[in-house]
């Protein structure tokens, strides 16, 4: 990750599904300063056909904004850049095809995140851009397709949630004709507030001392709030009533005529509304201050803590470890077999990279998790679990990938595993699970102690291992299992040897 040291700048992308942003910054003393910002309304979301497939002429639209961020940021350092897909990217049944020729034009790196992940990198760019609200603050996100409402102190969040409504779905669902009328803004309140019944106990239950709001449609309203004369600062439960007898009065989107309110927005206007006003109304708000920083800015400074070691992923596998009841002694043994066995092959095998390290890593350290269920064919209940938990920090690529790896740390070794994962990577994976493979197979015993004077010697899809002399006679077991092994890494196209 980016050395504060050498690697001052950095960029943060977010494609929403109705803006693209992009923020440059530099990092000086674990603070940014932004640089550069870049936005333009693509609007994704509405370009989904149908059958929640990206059309050709918003795809084109996209691609072209994301050559233009490309040649902004050309020349930084593939780890200096963070590019995140949202809600659109994650329905969009095309995604797969749509990200690999958004990489071509952007020249990065470009991963989706769960709604929930977006949820917890939208509060640290509000906890950052607003240091000084203190105790519990709630934070609502209104984005083109979900909203997200997040309870936290500090830096750190307590809870979180994804809903699925925004402004662009909610106004296509109710305002595509353009027209404002009771009957249209009564049935996108009715959906909102649906939507948000599963979770408006728990919430008001929790309490929270401040409440804030990130985004654009929530900045549009808070703008049009202040220069209406209608709040002094921020949105307030009376500011979102006149904003909606305003629409009421206009009865087109076209007449509505407000104070801060740009003709860009306008289009998806209305749904940010009546979204944010059903969560003033299911959440009894009456005051929301408006914040500057959202999921942009959590994405730079996430990437700061990455920088200083400070890995969000690396907690988040430890508590799914210790909520899974994983052996904790015995899979450290096998994760310090597996790295040593890394540390050995990666040159040869071009897996000299900080990701493939920490996803081995990661992978030894639930590869077991799967035994909370049941012990026949535990891999797989293990992957399962890795892919579909919430893992803060992790994209969802990240957890397809680490769930492969759990999925073929033991008996069939399929190469169809790997053939889908994100980028083209599968090739690099696939030997990072051999490598796991071998460190499970090498700990069968469970004993408390690590295996010495392994020696390789490797080529590129073979591998020969070779023990002490003796040792393979002592440990029949192990050889049992080396020998099941050739033959299913043979079936995939790896040659394994021992002696």
């Amino acid at each position: 990750m980016p050395d504060k040291s050498n690697k001052t700048t950095l960029a943060a992308i977010d494609l929403g599904s109705n803006s693209f942003h992009m923020i440059v910054a530099n990092m000086i003393d674990g603070n940014i300063v932004v640089v550069d910002r870049i936005r333009d309304s693509v609007r994704l979301a509405a370009g989904l056909d149908d059958h929640r497939n990206i059309t050709p002429v918003a795809r084109e639209r996209a691609l072209q904004c994301l050559r233009q961020f490309g040649q902004r940021i050309q020349g930084l350092p593939d780890d200096a850049v963070s590019a995140v897909g949202t809600n659109t990217l994650r329905k969009a049944r095309n995604s797969s095809a749509f990200l690999k020729a958004a990489h071509d034009a952007l020249g990065y790196e470009i991963e989706t995140i769960t709604g929930l992940e977006e949820a917890r990198l939208i509060y640290l760019g509000v906890a950052h851009s607003m240091a000084g609200a203190e105790g519990r603050r709630l934070v609502v996100d209104i984005g083109g397709g979900s909203t997200e409402l997040i309870l936290g102190e500090e830096f750190a969040t307590l809870y979180r949630e994804s809903l699925h409504m925004g402004c662009v779905s909610m106004s296509q669902n109710w305002f595509a004709d353009g027209k404002l009328t009771p009957g249209s803004m009564k049935k996108a309140r009715i959906q909102s507030m649906l939507e948000l019944r599963p979770v408006q106990d728990y919430y008001s239950r929790m309490g929270w001392q401040t409440a804030i709001g990130a985004s654009g449609s929530i900045k549009s309203i808070g703008k049009v709030s202040e220069l209406m004369g209608w709040s002094d600062a921020g949105i307030t439960a009376e500011s979102l009533k006149k904003i909606r007898k305003a629409m009421l009065a206009a009865g087109d989107i076209k007449k509505l005529k407000l104070k801060g309110l740009s003709d860009e927005r306008l289009p998806v206007f209305p749904g940010g509304v009546m979204v944010l006003s059903a969560v003033f109304e299911a959440l009894n708000i009456e005051h929301m201050l408006v914040s500057d920083g959202s999921l942009r800015e959590g994405l730079l400074y996430d990437q700061i803590d990455r920088a200083h070691h400070e890995d969000v992923r690396d907690n988040s596998i430890r508590a799914f470890s210790e909520r899974f009841s994983v052996d904790q002694s015995h899979v450290e043994r096998v994760r310090k077999t597996a790295m040593h066995l890394y540390d050995e092959c990666s040159p040869v095998w071009k897996l000299d990279d900080d990701e493939c390290s920490s996803l081995l890593g990661w992978a030894a350290e639930v590869h077991e998790s799967g035994l909370t269920i049941s012990h026949s064919q535990y891999q797989k209940h293990g992957a399962y679990l890795v892919e579909y938990t919430d893992l803060a920090g992790f994209t969802r690529e990240q957890q397809q990938t680490l769930a492969a790896l759990v999925r073929t740390h033991r008996r069939k070794f399929s190469n169809k595993f790997f053939e889908n994962l994100p980028s083209g990577e599968g090739k690099k994976i696939r030997k990072i699970a051999i490598l796991l493979r071998l460190a499970v197979l090498l700990h069968r015993s469970r004993r408390d102690r690590s295996f010495v004077d392994l020696r390789l010697k490797i080529g590129k899809n073979k591998l020969k291992l070779i023990f002490p002399d003796g040792w393979l006679d002592d440990h029949p077991l192990n050889k049992a299992d080396l020998v099941a092994e050739r033959k299913y890494l043979q079936q995939a196209g790896f040659k394994l040897r021992f002696k």
